[in-house]
């Protein structure tokens, strides 16, 4: 593979291409050693001077899925997480899906009493012990990052609510949290504000082996969105029907009858899933 090539990033800075980045990437997507070496070769024509990084992924994700679909699905993890919008509803349903997973009860789309006013709360979740109220911070743009604002607003909101648990009968052995997910990043002062007053965090790549990225990986709750066999439309279509994970889909198989393929698409589209599912 070519080097010294320089890159430019989502951001517009530019630097050195590396190897390892891209090996990385495509392991993490359950990429074999054969099939990394594989998918590099493929590309390495492609790498000149100036080509972005949006380019390279692009290149690796259509050789990837040309050689194996269900790596595919995984390497595109977060355009498939921004592809659930427009709006962040099905966003806030996949949140809930992962902490339902996690062992939370969950609530989606609840108007909660504060101490002084009703908020509308994307996600309620809560076990024994703790109870949280879940913001959900959707972009469809890899540019934007969310920004101190949002814990600021979350944290005054969460407070008020807070007081009202305090003094609501059968809350008594359970402590109070707030929480949010994006699927982008948070900037540093968000983050910063997030630490200082207990907000728990989590974006696309925060904490260390506790983001959103590891709690797919770890959980396999794919969104329908990764799947190759699908295009955008009928990917629509199914997230209007309130079904947004791999794994719901394939418990309610039945709904790509009302799509318009083939038999033999269907069974692709099952298959895939099954891969991911494995």
């Amino acid at each position: 593979m070519k080097k010294n090539i320089v890159v430019e990033k989502h951001s517009g800075e530019k630097e050195t291409f590396d190897p390892q980045k891209l090996q990385e990437s495509l392991k993490r997507a359950g990429a074999s050693a054969k099939l990394i070496s594989k998918v590099e070769k493929s590309i390495a024509p492609y790498l000149t001077d100036g080509i972005t990084t949006k380019e390279i992924y692009k290149r690796a994700f259509q050789f990837l899925r040309k050689f194996q679909r269900s790596t595919a699905a995984r390497y595109s993890l977060k355009k498939a997480i921004m592809e659930l919008g427009p709006s962040g509803y099905p966003f806030e349903h996949f949140v809930g899906e992962l902490l339902r997973h996690l062992g939370y009860e969950i609530e989606v789309g609840q108007m909660v009493k504060g101490q002084c006013i009703s908020h509308e709360v994307d996600v309620v979740a809560h076990n024994d012990h703790q109870q949280f109220v879940v913001e959900c911070k959707y972009y469809n743009s890899q540019g934007k990052y969310c920004n101190v604002r949002v814990p600021l607003y979350i944290h005054s909101r969460f407070n008020d609510i807070e007081k009202r648990w305090r003094s609501t009968p059968g809350l008594e052995k359970r402590s109070f949290h707030g929480w949010i997910f994006t699927n982008t990043r948070f900037t540093s002062d968000a983050m910063d504000y997030g630490r200082c007053v207990g907000l728990r965090m989590v974006s696309w790549d925060y904490p260390k082996k506790e983001s959103l990225k590891d709690l797919i990986e770890k959980t396999r709750l794919f969104p329908i969105t990764v799947l190759t066999h699908l295009n955008k439309r009928q990917k629509q279509s199914i997230l209007e029907k309130d079904i947004v994970l791999c794994r719901q889909l394939y418990d309610h198989i039945t709904i790509l009858e009302q799509l318009d393929l083939t038999p033999a698409k269907r069974k692709k589209v099952s298959d895939e899933i099954r891969d991911l599912l494995d």
